[in-house]
């Protein structure tokens, strides 16, 4: 008899979503371990860009600081991604460390024999790839969130998640998303077009010349 309780209540799980409630939950929880990843992959190349940088322009230590106190506040965040505000902090963290970087990279256009050291181009091109694997591991982060999201409040998988505690997880902002997926880029820049002349107006001819 116990048995049997057993197995109908396991099918009456099922048939509910239960399961399937837990596949998408820890489908979100592997997604959110790959971001966590590639970020910390980003923040551990800083150290070294800088390092490089200040080789040849040891003045420009203003971009060195907000480049290294973006990144210690990155690394002093304990980020719950169920809490909406502990999200909205890490985001703004990283896009502040994202903009840093930015600023660190303009600054190499100013010395030529900075951007012809093979370590700086290596640097570079491994920054760059893991600034196009972040932005691959978020959207798949949005996509597996939008999707137990929109499973959990499906009837009647809504009661099965209620009676269990499941609630809808917060996800990554429409602004940032759409900022993250701009990794950090040289600007080459063209010089500013200069201003041109006014063209001078014909004199009149003298009368009765």
């Amino acid at each position: 008899m116990r048995i049997a309780l057993l197995i109908l209540i396991a099918a009456m799980l099922s048939g509910c979503g239960y399961n399937q409630i837990q596949q998408k939950d820890e489908a979100v929880n592997a997604a959110w371990s790959q971001v966590l990843n590639v970020y910390k992959r980003r923040a551990d190349l800083v150290p070294n860009l800088v390092a490089t940088v200040k080789g040849y322009a040891s003045h420009e230590e203003r971009v060195f600081t907000e480049v290294t106190e973006a990144r210690s506040k990155v690394g002093s965040i304990n980020v719950n991604a169920d809490d909406p505000a502990s999200l909205a902090q890490f985001q703004q963290a990283q896009g502040e460390l994202q903009s840093a970087i930015g600023r660190l990279l303009v600054v190499s256009e100013n010395y030529p024999q900075l951007k012809a050291d093979q370590n700086f181009l290596q640097l570079q091109a491994q920054l760059e790839g893991t600034e196009n694997r972040i932005t691959v591991e978020r959207q798949r982060y949005i996509q597996a969130v939008q999707d137990y999201n929109t499973y959990i409040r499906q009837f009647p998988t809504n009661l099965t998640a209620k009676v269990f505690g499941y609630k809808p997880k917060p996800n990554f902002s429409v602004e940032d998303e759409q900022q993250i997926q701009q990794p950090p880029t040289v600007d080459f820049g063209t010089p500013a077009a200069q201003p041109q002349p006014a063209p001078t107006q014909p004199q009149p001819a003298p009368a009765g010349g």
